[in-house]
């Protein structure tokens, strides 16, 4: 047997006992629910990787239903894009824009409101299969509202409708409450060297 064969035989054998560790792990999963999901952190695609959900649960046939907390102010590609899917895809935006754009913290408050109405009657609509809240972590971290209430409302929602939460600083309790968490962290990023924010990039 050559070389080449042997490593080949060697690499063979070695996935073969890999895929029967994970393949044993995969079938020791059997519990299926809805999860409640947060994505934060400083680093960018938060928001981005929310709506890849949505294109992911759209795809099966399902129902989305979005409530934007803050970014009201901004046209965004996702809005247009999902659109096409028909009244498959609830859309509220609700913000008017970031804390430091209206300088007006009972306006802000007043708004995070109402988006958090519109929440919850998303969370509430048994033809949902994901709800994305997106930038209520920002709600939440000015305490434009109530962080006990929103947390159990969440965990209080239907044992298979999937939520996302995103926003930088989620909230400890938002956190502990959550099944699945994902830090985004901030490597390297084009605004710092000048580039704005672009169309189908940003936006």
């Amino acid at each position: 047997m050559s070389a080449e064969q042997s490593e080949a035989e060697r690499h063979k054998a070695k996935m073969a006992k890999r895929k029967a560790v994970q393949d044993a792990e995969v079938a020791s999963k059997t519990i299926e629910k809805g999860l409640l999901i947060v994505n934060t952190g400083p680093g960018k695609g938060k928001s981005t990787a929310a709506f890849g959900l949505a294109l992911r649960m759209l795809g099966y046939g399902r129902k989305v239903g979005v409530v934007q907390f803050i970014k009201g102010a901004w046209h965004s590609g996702e809005k247009d894009a999902l659109a096409a899917f028909g009244d498959r895809v609830v859309w509220h935006t609700m913000g008017e824009g970031f804390t430091w754009e209206t300088q007006d913290r009972e306006r802000d408050v007043a708004a995070a409101g109402r988006a958090w109405e519109k929440a919850r009657e998303l969370l509430a609509d048994p033809e949902m299969s994901l709800v994305i809240l997106d930038e209520l972590n920002i709600a939440l971290r000015y305490d434009y509202l109530d962080l006990d209430e929103v947390v159990e409302a969440l965990k209080a929602r239907r044992s298979d409708l999937h939520v996302v939460v995103t926003g930088r600083n989620a909230k400890p309790a938002l956190i502990e409450a959550a099944d699945l968490v994902t830090e985004m962290t901030a490597v390297k990023h084009h605004f710092a060297a000048g580039v704005k924010a672009q169309q189908g990039i940003e936006f």
